[in-house]
């Protein structure tokens, strides 16, 4: 595990939309989910590893995005899955 985080150069999103509907893969095939993050590469929102279809994590990997944020209300955390370290950025709320 890092210290840090190597990959804060493919953040390109910290704001979240004004708008969620809610994990966009759980809606799209009717699932259900728990906690919502936010690719912080291209913006996809998809349900946290203790949802069921885990959708965050899948895009991560299918995408090579590594940096999630957390998309809950009052939350402002960001994830690196390759460095496995969280951390916040100044404009991330």
């Amino acid at each position: 595990m890092a210290e840090a985080c190597t990959h804060t150069d493919r953040i390109e999103r910290t704001q979240l939309p004004d708008a969620i509907a809610g994990c966009e893969d759980c809606l799209a095939i009717g699932g259900r989910w728990l906690h919502l993050r936010m690719c912080a590469t291209c913006g996809h929102i998809g349900c946290c590893d203790s949802s069921p279809n885990r959708h965050a994590t899948a895009h991560v990997h299918a995408s090579g995005h590594p940096i999630i944020r957390s998309a809950e209300p009052g939350e402002d955390w960001f994830w690196c899955y390759e460095d496995e370290v969280a951390f916040a950025v100044a404009d991330g709320s």
